[in-house]
């Protein structure tokens, strides 16, 4: 019998069946009822996880509004508001990032820094990004200043999340990536640099990795908050992560990956990726994002 989600004791017995025909257990410790998707971060949702993840997958990996994604989720007969595909995208978001990180490939050994502006009316936003040589995202963080104080909180979360301590982090001449770089990777070497140079290393690969973000929010309207905008920046770099091949999809969809996939193979394959993290959310990953 499965574990009660609340206390995780194995002592349960049987105890009826809910509204939808699925088998209940009664959790004898906490006198609990659960079923085996009581444990799933998709628990106590009106709509199927199917529709939930096509709403979430559409939104973070094409550049559709919510009212965008509202619509054509109606031509398939299901209506739901916009509100709710935002609440959507704003919850499992982050809960896929996290996932998807447990299976992307190692990260190389050089990190290059940089941070792009977003405006929302006439303020001003800084979402911090860092990629390795082979061009995968390592973090992301979205912040409200463009100061030593946020290089260092990018870089201490950056660290925190994948523990990976580069041996080079390569920046432009933004003064407070000195004092960050020194005081939380101090054995890794500085290069500062800028985008057009002749010889050595240059901020090309960060900048050019700047694109897909900048085009995904050209249609929109902007972040309304930085708690907002970190969520869906999260759930965005991951959706991008899955379709350029940084995550190990073979460990997701087992046996179903051609040597010289085509672009419509690739496109199926993400999608089945994305249902294989889905059904690995549960509600203790809810709790602890």
């Amino acid at each position: 019998m499965p574990a009660c989600p609340s206390c995780q004791h194995p002592a349960s017995k049987r105890d009826g069946h809910d509204a939808a025909g699925r088998q209940r257990y009664a959790c004898r410790p906490c006198g609990r009822d659960f079923t085996e998707r009581s444990a799933s971060a998709f628990a106590g949702y009106r709509w199927p996880v199917e529709v939930i993840l096509l709403a979430v997958r559409w939104s973070l990996s094409h550049p559709l509004s919510a009212a965008s994604v509202m619509e054509l989720l109606a031509e398939r007969g299901i209506d739901v508001s916009k509100r709710t595909v935002l609440r959507w995208v704003q919850t499992f978001g982050p809960l896929l990032a996290a996932e998807v990180r447990r299976h992307r490939r190692p990260l190389g050994s050089k990190c290059y820094v940089d941070e792009v502006f977003f405006f929302r009316g006439k303020d001003k936003r800084y979402l911090y990004r860092a990629v390795d040589e082979t061009g995968q995202v390592v973090d992301v963080l979205f912040r409200e200043h463009r100061d030593t104080e946020s290089a260092v909180a990018f870089f201490r979360q950056a660290l925190a999340r994948t523990g990976w301590r580069p041996t080079q982090v390569i920046s432009d001449h933004h003064q407070p990536y000195i004092k960050a770089v020194q005081e939380v990777l101090p054995d890794a070497e500085h290069v500062r640099t800028g985008l057009h140079r002749a010889r050595g290393e240059t901020t090309k690969p960060i900048e050019r990795s700047h694109v897909f973000t900048r085009d995904r929010l050209r249609t929109a309207r902007g972040v309304k908050t930085l708690a907002t905008g970190q969520r869906f920046f999260e759930g965005f770099e991951a959706l991008h992560a899955l379709r350029r091949g940084h995550t190990r999809l073979a460990h997701l969809v087992p046996g179903d990956h051609p040597a010289c996939p085509t672009v419509h193979e690739r496109v199926r394959a993400v999608a089945r990726a994305v249902t294989a993290l889905g059904a690995r959310l549960t509600r203790a990953v809810t709790a602890a994002a």
